[in-house]
């Protein structure tokens, strides 16, 4: 059984948020929420990156664990969603997402919260498939229709990847390969920024 993840290849991502308006406005998203978001580190610095970030459909999602009422479920794909119907809007599940992918609509001067909203990976939600009340609440149902997430179909640069995790994961494996950067990819000095140490000089023959 497939399972369903995203990749943001952050050498690739220009910032276009392209996938931000291709989401809100395939689903419908209210004003306000926003299902997906790019993020850019080291803005207008040397070492600029940027990341297009939502729910990342964790295996062991923390919203999951902390939910109060339970309103959060996993489809067999790996697909985390949650019952609206459910949802008491308490904002734990905000607070446990590393990556901020529970959004809630602010209502009224104290921000009082409503139900909560976040990327269904274009997989809607427990009501029947493709049905207008599962659209109203949770968005397109893309991955009913045998399409993936139009965010990342969307992607001019192909950066924001989607589908079968063993699937992407090749595919990013294989454009690291080309790339040249090989398994120091994830090295010391990609992670910390510190410049590799350099390579000690040939010992010279003896006369």
């Amino acid at each position: 059984m497939a399972r369903m993840k995203f990749l943001c290849d952050a050498e690739r991502c220009i910032e276009c948020n392209g996938c931000v308006t291709a989401c809100k406005n395939d689903n419908e998203v209210p004003w306000g929420i926003n299902r997906r978001r790019v993020v850019t580190i080291n803005d207008g610095e040397p070492g600029e990156k940027s990341i297009s970030v939502a729910c990342m459909h964790c295996s062991d999602a923390p919203c999951m664990a902390v939910c109060p009422v339970n309103c959060f479920y996993k489809t067999d794909e790996g697909v985390v969603l949650h019952d609206k119907d459910l949802c008491i809007g308490c904002g734990y599940c905000f607070y446990a997402c590393p990556f901020g992918a529970p959004q809630f609509p602010q209502q009224g001067a104290f921000g009082q919260r409503g139900k909560m909203d976040k990327c269904t990976f274009c997989n809607g939600g427990p009501e029947e498939d493709n049905s207008q009340a599962e659209f109203e609440k949770y968005g397109r149902n893309r991955l009913a229709e045998g399409k993936l997430p139009l965010c990342a179909e969307m992607c001019s640069t192909k950066a924001l990847l989607a589908g079968d995790g063993d699937v992407v994961s090749d595919i990013f494996r294989n454009r690291v390969t080309v790339r040249g950067k090989g398994a120091e990819v994830w090295g010391w000095s990609s992670a910390y920024g510190k410049p590799e140490a350099p390579a000690a000089a040939p010992a010279k023959g003896g006369a």
